[in-house]
């Protein structure tokens, strides 16, 4: 099965599909209001998104009422685990220990993330072959 290759969303296509992911299939409206609630942003600016996101295939567009109705083409977790995965292969060259290791001397790990994180090794490990 071929993997479907999904184009690096930028900063702000990111922040759109976090709102589309926690609410769900939403209008133009019901986005800008959402961002607008965190930080100054026209609403022209997230219609334009939308339209650049929907060309890339990041986002869907229903057309049949009045106002359209966008939802994000892929689940939250599917796309995290190739944006990841695309970084781990770029930047780490498949380095996953070398993943971790710059992602926590880069800030402080809560010990609640720690051994939140060795709790996600541990199933990892177990289902290992």
């Amino acid at each position: 099965m071929k993997r479907e290759t999904l184009k690096a969303p930028t900063q702000s296509e990111l922040e759109i599909l976090h709102v589309l992911w926690e609410r769900g299939p939403s209008t133009v409206k019901d986005v800008h209001e959402t961002l607008g609630a965190s930080k100054p942003v026209g609403y022209t600016t997230v219609l334009k998104l939308l339209q650049i996101m929907t060309v890339k295939g990041t986002v869907t567009r229903n057309e049949h009422d009045r106002a359209h109705i966008y939802e994000a083409v892929l689940p939250a977790e599917r796309t995290k685990r190739q944006l990841a995965g695309d970084m781990l292969q770029k930047v780490f060259g498949g380095s996953a220990s070398e993943l971790v290791l710059h992602a926590l001397s880069g800030r402080k790990a809560s010990h609640e993330e720690i051994e939140e994180i060795r709790r996600l090794l541990d199933e990892y490990e177990r289902k290992l072959p």
